[in-house]
């Protein structure tokens, strides 16, 4: 039997589910998509629900409901069954001709007596009951129209969507993102009457709003729930003021208690803010083909961390973008494939260069089984050879069947590899080596004048200058990479030149994009006057003084930044390189920024005598497992190089990456500027 991991977590949940699935009607949410995608395929459920017509629809008010031949229904959500979800329910059953309707939440009962405001001593006397689930299965036997049909109301921990072996993300919690100084300030006009917060240091729970505590435990009761198939107790640690309020609910989440004290293995939890260090997260120093496929491929409608691959190549239409969107897209989750997924875990795991070379080898591979007549070439490998390779596949259905899924990375790189923002992507490189080399000999200040000049209307730039929403992704690194600076005349003078540089360059774009119409708050190109866009530009600009302050809390971890020497150019060293080095120091020295979160009283007693006496504190290599937790995203080039350092500083320890979402440069923008954090969206 394999050892449990977080494939085969999603796939037990997911095979709960499926065992309902027969001639059912089903219903997905958009996160409970993306994790069926990642961790069994559609074919999984289509198998499941059997007859000659499968119908499979996206759970949303005007979903088309069942006709007279569908008397079962099957719902999969990642919510909280409250508010708009439960509207939505109501709708589709009245409108359908159920007699059986099974919903499936990801989140567990206990977080909805919490939602529904029910004391926690009254919830602990609930135990083995389920009032909330009860009265809703009621509700859709009235709204099917007759109390004696049934009605399955159950909950399944559908919360991953797994990557990788080493890698997982949770796609329901993709907006939840650290907190900024600002928000500290949104957080005490909201509670007038109570003790002024000072800095994020000092923001715990009952300082959070009701939405964003509420989301937080529907995170940690998944959590708990993998930790439970892991089969592990879990010691929670924490880097960062939002990840301590994380570790804190999951240390002290009552439902775990039981499951903690029969656990046999042992785990450490670490949670880290992204917030500490954007520079991983937008700077453009991975070398990895996966990264680039991610950041350059259109985003797979609906999904959040998976790309469209055009499959036009393998038809007889003529590749013309009016073609694209006759053809349904490939994509790189190959949950079924076990030859395509043995690719995408090497394209995870390599440097872009070996990374095609593997890309060739199973290509020619698929196509020397298949018996096709394949000519060998030696040497470099070109996005043109690949193609050649690909197109023998084209006419022979048989083959393409066979290894469908080989022959959709296989595209996917041919596609990157010949991408433009590819090749502007080497342009970001040199650009931000340049940045770095100037931050540690120059001041702040002079730092934006070079920046100043690359800023262009769009009339006067070509290919490789940069748009307004890519310098803000080069405005984001040299704030973070930077840390903490002095404001100075000469710096504010600076920054006035840019923002007005940057607000005017907005206002004379021919169209934004939608992204720049959320971070902007305006939807259209004309509408947008120098005002308007000046006031965003200087929120912005708020926004970027509170990510160089990011690590002023941080005693150990307070810098990013190598400077360069005589013999060596200055460097960037990545927050979550320090965590993990720091984690596996041979000399176990107590941790100083990676802050064990206590467990109830004992834990509390044995911190409380170490002051005193030989009483040894939690560190977070005590145990085989290491789970480390980055809330806000994180790289395919940070999984890969936490996973390596792991292996070289404690070999034959286990380590799981988690995180909210797979991260490319241009999605930090809109979580930085343009995502409510305090006040998630939870449909109610």
């Amino acid at each position: 039997m394999s050892v449990p991991g977080v494939q085969s977590f999603t796939q037990q949940g997911w095979e709960q589910v499926l065992a309902k699935a027969k001639r059912a009607v089903v219903y997905l949410d958009a996160a409970c998509a993306e994790s069926l995608h990642w961790g069994c395929g559609y074919p999984r459920i289509l198998e499941a629900v059997g007859g000659p017509a499968c119908h499979l629809r996206e759970f949303e008010r005007d979903a088309v409901g069942g006709g007279a031949e569908q008397p079962k229904a099957l719902f999969v959500l990642s919510c909280l069954l409250k508010g708009r979800t439960v509207e939505t329910l109501r709708e589709i059953v009245c409108r359908s001709h159920f007699q059986y309707c099974v919903v499936v939440t990801a989140v567990s009962h206990a977080v909805h007596l919490t939602a529904n405001h029910v004391p926690a001593a009254a919830a602990a006397e609930l135990e083995g009951q389920q009032p909330v689930f009860e009265q809703l299965e009621e509700k859709l036997c009235e709204w099917m129209g007759n109390m004696n049909y049934t009605a399955e109301v159950l909950h399944v921990p559908l919360l991953l969507a797994p990557a990788a072996p080493h890698l997982a993300l949770t796609p329901a919690f993709a907006t939840l993102f650290p907190l900024l100084p600002q928000d500290v300030h949104l957080l005490n006009s909201a509670r007038p009457d109570k003790r002024k917060l000072g800095s994020l240091g000092e923001v715990d729970a009952t300082a959070l709003t009701p939405e964003l505590l509420l989301q937080i435990r529907c995170l940690v009761s998944g959590l708990s729930s993998l930790c439970e198939h892991l089969g592990v107790r879990e010691e929670c640690f924490a880097v960062g003021s939002l990840s301590r309020i994380i570790a804190a609910d999951m240390a002290n989440y009552a439902p775990a208690k039981n499951r903690r004290k029969t656990a046999i293995g042992r785990a450490s939890m670490v949670f880290v803010d992204r917030t500490l260090d954007l520079t991983g997260a937008i700077g453009h120093h991975g070398d990895n083909l996966v990264e680039k496929m991610i950041s350059v491929l259109p985003q797979l409608p609906g999904h959040i961390n998976d790309v469209m691959v055009n499959m036009v190549e393998l038809t007889a239409l003529q590749a013309e973008d009016d073609n694209q969107n006759v053809l349904a897209p490939g994509c790189l989750a190959q949950s079924n494939d076990l030859a395509a997924r043995a690719l995408w875990e090497a394209l995870l795991n390599t440097k872009q260069k070996e990374a095609v070379m593997e890309v060739r080898r199973h290509l020619v591979e698929a196509a020397s089984r298949e018996n096709l007549p394949i000519k060998m070439s030696m040497g470099r490998v070109t996005p043109g050879q690949l193609t050649s390779y690909i197109q023998l596949f084209k006419n022979n259905l048989k083959a393409l069947v066979n290894h469908c899924g080989i022959l959709q990375l296989g595209l996917a790189a041919v596609q990157t590899l010949k991408h433009p923002q590819t090749a502007k992507w080497d342009n970001f490189l040199a650009c931000e080596r340049l940045l770095l080399q100037s931050i540690g000999e120059s001041t702040m200040a002079v730092v934006l004048s070079q920046l100043l000049s690359m800023i262009k209307p769009s009339t006067q730039r070509t290919n490789d200058d940069y748009s307004p929403e890519e310098l803000l992704i080069l405005l984001i690194y040299i704030y973070s990479v930077t840390g903490e600076f002095t404001v100075d005349k000469d710096l504010e003078e600076a920054e006035e030149k840019v923002k007005k540089a940057l607000a005017q360059a907005f206002c004379e774009e021919s169209r934004l994009s939608p992204s720049l119409q959320k971070i902007i708050g305006c939807d259209s190109a004309i509408n947008l006057t120098f005002p308007k866009s000046k006031i965003a530009v200087d929120e912005l600009f708020a926004s970027l003084r509170d990510i160089a302050g990011a690590r002023n809390l941080m005693k150990q971890f307070k810098s990013v930044y190598v400077p360069g020497t005589h013999t060596h150019q200055a460097t960037y060293k990545p927050l979550l390189k320090q965590v993990v080095e720091e984690i596996f120091n041979p000399e176990k020295p107590d941790p100083i920024d990676i802050e064990h979160i206590s467990s109830g009283i004992t834990d509390l007693l044995k911190t409380g005598f170490s002051m005193f006496m030989k009483v040894s504190r939690p560190h977070p290599s005590d145990h085989p497992l290491l789970i480390l937790f980055v809330v806000g995203g994180v790289t395919v080039s940070e999984a890969k190089m936490v996973k390596d350092l792991v292996a070289s500083l404690k070999p034959g320890a286990q380590v799981i990456v988690l995180s909210t979402r797979l991260l490319k440069p241009f999605t930090i923008p809109e979580l930085l500027f343009a995502t409510d954090r305090l006040h998630p969206d939870l449909g109610f």
